[in-house]
């Protein structure tokens, strides 16, 4: 296991988020590893499956949700009607570097 997932694994207890980490660094590695292990690449969600799929993880999905839109790992249409996973989510990670 490497160092960032055991880092996140650390804020799980029974497969559920402990809680969400208030430094920003640490949050960011935690909405990566949700958005690339909930949310499939090329996938168009609601907003009510996107609440569904956090929820496995913890119950206040809307906090999660508006981590994920406002940290760019998920983009939202205008009228919040779909979402998708963003196409780069390892160029969000600390300490890596985008694809090329």
């Amino acid at each position: 296991m490497s160092q960032k997932e055991r880092h996140v694994a650390d804020l799980f207890s029974g497969g559920r988020l402990i809680a969400v980490p208030r430094k920003a660094a640490r949050r960011e590695q935690l909405l990566a590893h949700l958005a690339e292990t909930l949310f499939e690449e090329g996938r168009t969600y609601t907003e009510p499956e996107v609440n569904d799929a956090l929820r496995t993880v913890h119950e206040d999905c809307s906090a999660l949700r508006r981590h994920l839109i406002t940290s760019g790992l998920l983009t939202r249409t205008r009228d919040g009607g779909s979402y998708r996973r963003a196409d780069r989510v390892e160029s969000a990670i600390p300490g890596t570097s985008p694809a090329a």
